[in-house]
């Protein structure tokens, strides 16, 4: 099948998803953890109302994340343990087995900090990846190709986030950046497979056009690509499905990271070769 026929269809499908997630990056944002931002999030166990519990910690400004049964997730400003503990003594006359069941508090300075660190390992990653391909591969188009697809999955998997970070409260933690750079790995790692198979087939076959040698490539590694990356979506789908609410999320953006790099590779990475080529060949 002659997969490079149709380009533009890809480039389109690839603009129908990335555009409304850059739209809701830049008008929402992500919604970051405290990890990021700073604050404190604890667990109380308790028989007594969300309201009332926020009520009581009203000094903190507390947002209640989440509600399991009696147990309740709250997050608010950087606060001490030991006040937190106090207010839940007072609360005892109301409730005697109410409890504090976790607790976690983060300055704004490390929340500014852990930012910095997470961007600059994007970059780092970014560099490495583009000097590491292009040497391998002895053409500078064969990195920038390949970046750009790792750019594109990037933002498929940012601006979805965005989207349900806006409707449905999802926030962004580090367990979220550790998926990031593991799906650029994958994405890159697959794109490589195709690339690899284009210089065997240039070597190898002579007198036809760059197109039908990268359409040829596809052809042959697109079995493997599939097989491959099925058996991964079907994990991590099942690891979305049955585990645990502290790693759904983190699942969900590899299960995400993880189809979005499995179409980049094949109809992202290689069709930009070919414009790359042909634009190169107008020049010349």
């Amino acid at each position: 099948m002659k997969w490079m026929k149709f380009i533009p269809l890809y480039l389109f499908i690839s603009a129908l998803v990335i555009i409304p997630g850059v739209y809701s990056l830049t008008k929402y944002g992500l919604k970051l953890s405290i990890e990021f931002t700073g604050g404190t999030r604890l667990s109380i166990s308790t028989s007594l109302t969300g309201e009332k519990l926020t009520t009581s910690l009203s000094e903190i400004s507390p947002v209640l994340e989440n509600q399991d049964n009696n147990v309740y997730t709250i997050k608010g400003k950087p606060t001490s343990q030991s006040s937190v503990e106090a207010i839940i003594t007072s609360l005892k006359k109301e409730d005697p087995k109410i409890s504090l069941l976790d607790f976690e508090t983060i300055g704004p300075a490390l929340g500014s900090e852990t930012i910095k660190k997470t961007v600059n390992a994007l970059v780092i990653a970014s560099t490495l990846l583009l000097l590491y391909i292009s040497l391998a591969f002895k053409q500078i188009k064969y990195g920038l190709c390949a970046v750009l697809a790792m750019f594109h999955d990037t933002a498929v998997l940012l601006g979805s986030f965005s989207i349900l970070g806006h409707y449905f409260g999802v926030e962004v933690d580090l367990l979220f950046v550790t998926a990031v750079l593991t799906i650029l790995s994958f994405s890159v790692h697959d794109t490589i497979v195709v690339y690899d198979r284009i210089r065997e087939l240039s070597k190898k076959i002579k007198g036809v056009s760059f197109e039908d040698l990268v359409n040829q490539a596809v052809t042959e590694t697109m079995a493997r690509s599939l097989n491959n990356s099925l058996t991964i979506i079907f994990m991590l789908l099942a690891m979305y499905l049955m585990g645990g609410e502290s790693t759904r999320y983190f699942s969900l953006a590899l299960l995400i990271g993880t189809i979005t790099g499995t179409y980049s590779s094949t109809f992202t990475a290689a069709p930009l070769l070919i414009v790359w080529d042909r634009l190169f060949s107008k020049k010349s």
